[in-house]
């Protein structure tokens, strides 16, 4: 969907080098690089990226929500981060977890929240206890933030 709105340049990291050869695959990315979110820095520099997305890694058992000090790093000044989470109920510690870091960064000025929309029928459930009020589906969260600018260095 991204390619197809008239985004070129984009980038990939995933754990799993299975998971980046299906990436590949696509011939939509311009780079791929392994990595572990949470566990490993990225290897991009600082500043780098207009805009950042972690889709279907932000859950329990996944990607930690110690990875956000990360992609706010490598993510430029103004610049969006795209995040989602799903709402089943074997991943709401971990909501409420990547919730309440999403508001202390906030809260520190580090970024401004612009969006965070339920969405009903996120994905397939995999069982009918994880599937919301019996639908079929589990439901999930996107949160959109933008990275704030750099302050002004006051003199004193």
């Amino acid at each position: 969907q991204l390619h197809r709105r008239g985004f070129r340049c984009l980038h990939g990291v995933d754990g799993s080098a299975g998971m980046l050869e299906r990436a590949r695959s696509t011939g939509l990315y311009q780079e791929l690089r392994q990595c572990v979110l949470g566990r490993e820095p990225l290897s991009a520099p600082a500043e780098h990226y207009d805009a950042v997305t972690v889709v279907g890694a932000l859950g329990e058992g996944q990607v930690p929500t110690t990875v956000l000090p990360e992609l706010l790093r490598v993510t430029k000044p103004g610049g969006f981060l795209c995040l989602t989470t799903r709402s089943n109920p074997s991943n709401l510690r971990y909501k409420g977890e990547l919730e309440a870091a999403l508001g202390q960064l906030e809260k520190s000025g580090a970024w401004q929240k612009l969006l965070a929309q339920e969405v009903e029928h996120w994905e397939r459930a995999t069982s009918e206890e994880e599937s919301t009020q019996g639908t079929g589906y589990i439901s999930g969260v996107v949160y959109l933030y933008q990275k704030c600018p750099v302050p002004p260095f006051e003199e004193s």
